[in-house]
């Protein structure tokens, strides 16, 4: 409902891809977010927070109400551009879209780190928790060519080491058990990396 937000996506992400052609984006057309058509294809854009202090998360009242200072802070740097993407928010065969199926599935909890590692795995034609709702949308991540045009494209460099490798906020086991905040000091040391990235 912000269309602050809104114009910050436009202004960031409408530019060249790394074909050379250009990604411009609307906002003008009714019903949808972000729209780009062109010989590319058809892309209908939604904005999604990539950061994520779980507040409202009941399954972590256990754990957020111990620190509540912690968690506002990092909701609180969550609500600026650095902590905001953008995905395809169109719904192919009435199935999750990118942002539905990353909050939902237990194995990424709406972690970006998380995400960011089946996006790698996509292109690297691996599999992983997101690969089928991933490839739904192919087309979009075609646009970007390879992962390394993704994350120039998306400013998202910071989240990657030297060899392309996802730097986790946490631990990371390769996904086989659900990501979990064991107590305040692993929260603590999440809130310092996503702070560092949105920062």
């Amino acid at each position: 409902t912000s269309p602050t937000l809104r114009s910050y996506h436009k202004l960031l992400w409408s530019k060249s891809l790394p074909s050379g052609d250009l990604f411009d984006l609307r906002d003008d057309k009714p019903g949808y977010y972000l729209y780009h058509s062109s010989a590319l294809g058809d892309f209908s854009l939604g904005s999604d927070a990539i950061t994520h202090s779980y507040k409202n998360q009941i399954k972590k009242k256990w754990l957020t109400t111990q620190i509540p200072k912690e968690v506002q802070e990092l909701f609180d740097h969550g609500s600026t551009i650095g902590a905001y993407l953008v995905f395809p928010n169109n719904q192919v065969d009435r199935k999750h879209t990118i942002n539905q199926a990353r909050g939902v599935l237990r194995l990424i909890d709406d972690r970006f780190d998380l995400t960011l590692e089946c996006i790698r795995r996509f292109y690297a034609n691996e599999t992983s928790p997101l690969a089928e709702t991933l490839k739904r949308y192919e087309a979009f991540f075609q646009l970007f060519e390879a992962f390394d045009g993704y994350i120039q494209f998306f400013l998202l460099d910071d989240l990657v080491d030297e060899q392309g490798a996802v730097r986790f906020y946490l631990p990371f086991d390769d996904f086989q058990s659900p990501p979990q905040f064991r107590d305040a000091n692993d929260y603590h040391v999440y809130k310092s990396s996503v702070e560092s990235f949105i920062n």
